[in-house]
């Protein structure tokens, strides 16, 4: 799925192979709501991992095994109804996976259903903790708001692994540069987090800032992205 953005003010590029981020629509946001969800659960070294995804990306992901508190985080429009999610357990996702073992890195095709989206993203989990940090950035991810946080957001993809960016860089970064609030926003209410690396942002003075799971993991995640055992991140 492509990103939409306004027409005089372009949004930056996410990094090279990286999947869509964002949709902008003009048209009531009810029409975007997917027909099928899928919803599976990992089991990582930072402990349980969700991911909430549809044939045209991933929705919502996060360091929890709470199915409703990952839904919450989703946009209303695009919310799916409790009776349009399908909870499939980790391992019948890896399988699919080695089965098709090539994320998509771009939208995903219509032929495409939301369970190999969601092996693909399970997949690119797997991949991260494995070493390959990049392969998150190559899923694609499905989020909607206003056009400002559409293009921190698709900032946000660009933002790779090991780089760090404080909150007026970010805020620079995606076009507005006085616009540090709006952008801390933006970080505060990502519902894709990893797919949409919220963690890479850090305040003025270099400290941490925010994190929905909480500064321990943030931390952790930027020292496995730096190279550094995680007490000597800082």
């Amino acid at each position: 799925m492509n990103t939409t953005t306004s027409p005089t003010a372009p949004a930056p590029q996410p990094a090279a192979g990286a999947g869509p981020t964002a949709t902008e629509v003009t048209g009531p946001p009810d029409a975007l709501r997917p027909a099928v969800a899928v919803f599976t659960t990992l089991d990582t070294p930072d402990g349980p991992f969700s991911l909430l995804a549809t044939a045209d990306g991933v929705l919502a992901s996060g360091w929890t095994a709470d199915r409703a508190a990952l839904a919450g985080l989703v946009h209303p429009g695009l919310r799916p109804g409790e009776d349009a999610v399908a909870v499939l357990p980790a391992s019948d996702l890896r399988l699919r996976a080695d089965r098709h073992p090539d994320p998509p890195s771009g939208p995903a095709p219509a032929a495409v259903d939301a369970v190999a989206v969601a092996a693909a993203a399970a997949a690119a989990v797997h991949a991260y903790y494995a070493g390959d940090l990049a392969a998150p950035g190559r899923i694609p991810v499905r989020q909607h708001s206003g056009r400002f946080r559409v293009q921190a957001w698709d900032t946000l993809r660009g933002v790779g692994p090991g780089e760090r960016l404080t909150y007026a860089a970010y805020a620079a970064r995606s076009g507005r540069p006085t616009a540090v609030r709006a952008a801390a926003a933006a970080c505060a209410l990502n519902a894709a987090a990893l797919f949409v690396p919220c963690h890479r942002i850090l305040r003025t003075d270099g400290t941490l800032g925010g994190f929905r799971y909480g500064l321990e993991l943030k931390q952790r995640l930027l020292g496995r992205e730096a190279g550094r055992p995680e007490n000597m991140l800082f």
